[in-house]
């Protein structure tokens, strides 16, 4: 770990934790508002996140393919189906399923052997990248409930986690999106004033900025244009437009 940085499973213990707090204080009829995640209800989002911890659960069990789909499906209508099959049920048992699924989630993650490789949407990742990955769709989809709800949701020193996936899958994110690309440096600043920096010091393109824009233009949650991010250099705006904290 870098100096200072808490450990991503007791990270994502936390960002479990936060949203709990917001779910725990909505009431059935917020349940079935829209959330922000376009075409979902709140209940939707939270049925969505334990769908996904559950297929934690089974890659660490050894699943070979949890993601399991015919060939040219994209993975957001591979969720969408998932979601669609298992929708309906009251929200006090989408709760209850989320909550039971964080916690199996966060044991199985935490109980993988030095060394394991775990299946997952692209490619196989480490436990300790798959914890990140989760810290980052967990803090997603926890804008997409309280953000149209008017609950406040505060950035926290967690987006590390966030921010510094989103800066090492930049490849990918240009492959998938059919873009030339090269090395990236991200220099941005925590939500409490700490420099975050990410990435080759010699990199001849750099974003700069607040950590929670760039977090939030990863989740596309927010446009690049819309921010007071800086990119400087042959592939940084580029880099901006194709960020993705997510696989596809």
């Amino acid at each position: 770990m870098i100096h200072g940085e808490t450990d991503v499973f007791d990270d994502l213990a936390a960002e479990h934790a936060s949203l709990e707090t917001v779910l725990a204080a909505l009431s059935p009829q917020m349940w079935e508002t829209g959330s922000g995640a376009a075409g979902w209800t709140i209940s939707d989002v939270v049925l969505h996140l334990a769908q996904t911890n559950e297929l934690v659960v089974a890659s660490v069990a050894g699943e070979r393919s949890p993601f399991s789909r015919p060939e040219g499906v994209p993975l957001d209508e591979l969720m969408d189906r998932m979601v669609a099959a298992d929708r309906g049920a009251p929200p006090d048992q989408v709760f209850q399923r989320w909550r039971e699924s964080a916690a199996a989630e966060l044991e199985a993650l935490r109980g993988c052997p030095a060394g394991t490789r775990l299946q997952w949407a692209a490619v196989p990742l480490s436990p300790r990248t798959l914890a990140a990955t989760r810290i980052a769709e967990h803090w997603a989809h926890a804008l997409d409930v309280t953000e149209p709800l008017g609950v406040g949701y505060p950035d926290t020193p967690r987006l590390r986690h966030i921010a510094r996936l989103a800066q090492r899958t930049l490849p990918y994110a240009f492959a998938v999106a059919g873009e030339q690309g090269g090395p990236v440096r991200c220099e941005l600043t925590g939500p409490d004033g700490e420099r975050w920096e990410f990435g080759d010091a010699d990199a001849p393109s750099v974003i700069t900025g607040p950590a929670g824009e760039f977090c939030r233009v990863g989740a596309r949650r927010l446009r690049p244009e819309d921010t007071s991010l800086r990119a400087e250099g042959p592939h940084a705006a580029t880099a901006l437009r194709v960020l993705r904290n997510y696989a596809a």
